[in-house]
């Protein structure tokens, strides 16, 4: 993705910008102008649209009505539409030049463990959703995700999102066909002289190339490119058209509230650990994700504070709230917003020129639904690569926080859970922290996160 720079735009607004708009967003303070927000608020779109293929195809695998019932078409209009309500609260609200959209790696954890891993019903998962963000929404209000975030060492904060990255590149290799169940080995290189496989890969050199030559929406194009070669090729069918107005998600809307009563009625562990993990990783993505932003658009004041931190926070909260209702899963802060900081958005206009072509991308339909699943590989593979770089972050000379680090990225993949990953890490830090015999360098809060964890493992996944 692209760096953004630290700087404010130097150019004075021009003159004709003494509207409503430009007062409303304050463009004199800030240095930008109208034509400035309108290309950055573009920019934003490009670099993330590929959120609105990705994120059915992922969901796809685990909410459908029943055995025929096709809900990808909704799924697009969930996703672009819960996209288009935070972008907006964060335009109107915050005023902040940030996007929102359903979160990477958290859909996937929402389909493959809590739906088929778990057998848990996806109405159900989407009450969960629900609740944690009003859980998040709460938060909010009272800080105290403050709290929270003190509890928790950096080290976990960033293995967890290096966890989410290999995990959420091992199921689009899987998916792809790259790699394939083995009885020996459980997993080895799959024939990839096959047309799916052969066509990711091909799709992943495209990918990397563009994205290595820093091409503005590098994965969105990625994704297209290697959908109209499998077209021409013959490996998947051509679209029936571009555009068509969109189906009213009756499959999907509302269906959260179906699923609370069942939520409420089912093993009160195995819920609150499902919820704690929607809750944490919204969480820290959204904080780390706000933090990198608003230090790059120069947001972050002397003393290393975000002013309007807490708006940010609302809009994440509000869109993960209206996500679930609509019949997605948790919306945060896209980091791929620098994109659009780097062309020069420093105000809520960027966002409100995101949020608006989010909104219209529903429109689509037709087209993003005759991409194939294997096409979106090479964009997953490349976003596991970005959401590596926290490991960097990680003391590796202190071990509690390299055995809890490690134990967390590696737990990920190989239990196909970002659950069990984020638990052995929890579970680890402390443990390791009093046999250095540093209790004090642990809070209580890490501790009672550890108990919570290992009472879970004792009465719940003992078996």
């Amino acid at each position: 993705m692209t760096q953004p720079t630290e700087q404010l735009p130097q150019s004075p607004p021009s003159p004709g910008e003494g509207n409503k708009i430009a007062e409303f967003f304050d463009f004199a303070a800030l240095r930008t102008d109208f034509r400035t927000e309108s290309l950055a608020g573009l920019t934003t779109f490009v670099t993330m649209a590929y959120i609105l293929i990705v994120n059915p195809s992922i969901l796809s695998n685990a909410v459908f009505l029943n055995e025929s019932g096709d809900l990808f078409g909704e799924l697009v209009v969930a996703t672009g539409v819960s996209a288009g309500i935070a972008t907006l609260i964060m335009a109107l609200y915050a005023k902040l030049p940030f996007a929102l959209a359903p979160g990477m790696g958290i859909n996937a954890y929402f389909a493959f463990t809590v739906v088929l891993g778990l057998g848990i019903d996806w109405r159900v998962a989407l009450a969960a959703v629900l609740i944690e963000g009003v859980i998040f929404i709460l938060m909010t209000i009272t800080n105290l995700r403050t709290a929270i975030v003190a509890a928790i060492p950096d080290a976990v904060k960033h293995a967890t999102t290096a966890g989410i990255g290999l995990f959420i590149a091992y199921i689009a290799l899987k998916g792809a066909g790259i790699i394939a169940p083995s009885e020996a080995t459980f997993t080895t290189l799959g024939n990839l002289r096959a047309p799916e496989p052969a066509m990711a890969l091909l799709g992943l050199a495209i990918t990397s190339a563009l994205f290595a030559r820093r091409v503005t929406g590098a994965l969105l194009w990625g994704i297209l490119g290697t959908a109209i070669l499998s077209w021409i090729f013959g490996v998947a069918a051509w679209p029936t058209g571009l555009m068509g107005i969109p189906q009213a998600p009756t499959g999907l809307f509302g269906q959260a509230f179906v699923g609370l009563g069942e939520l409420l009625r089912g093993n009160i562990w195995e819920m609150v650990s499902i919820i704690f993990v929607f809750l944490f990783v919204d969480l820290f993505d959204t904080i780390g994700t706000l933090t990198g932003l608003g230090s790059k658009a120069g947001y972050i004041d002397a003393e290393g504070k975000f002013p309007g931190a807490e708006k940010a926070f609302m809009a994440d909260a509000v869109g993960t709230t209206a996500g679930a209702v609509l019949g997605t899963s948790t919306v945060t802060t896209y980091i791929e917003s620098a994109s659009g900081i780097a062309e020069g958005g420093r105000s809520g206009f960027t966002a409100l020129v995101a949020a608006g072509l989010f909104f219209a991308s529903v429109l689509f339909i037709p087209l993003l639904q005759a991409i194939p699943a294997f096409a979106t590989a090479p964009a997953l593979v490349i976003v596991g690569v970005l959401m590596m770089s926290g490991v960097r972050m990680i003391d590796w000379d202190d071990p509690a926080a390299a055995i809890a680090g490690f134990l967390t990225i590696l737990m990920m993949p190989l239990t196909f859970s970002i659950a069990e990953g984020l638990a052995m890490g929890l579970i680890a830090y402390p443990l390791v922290k009093a046999f250095q015999g540093k209790l004090s360098d642990t809070s209580i809060g890490m501790w009672i996160l550890a108990v919570v964890f290992l009472l879970r493992y004792i009465f719940v996944a003992g078996g």
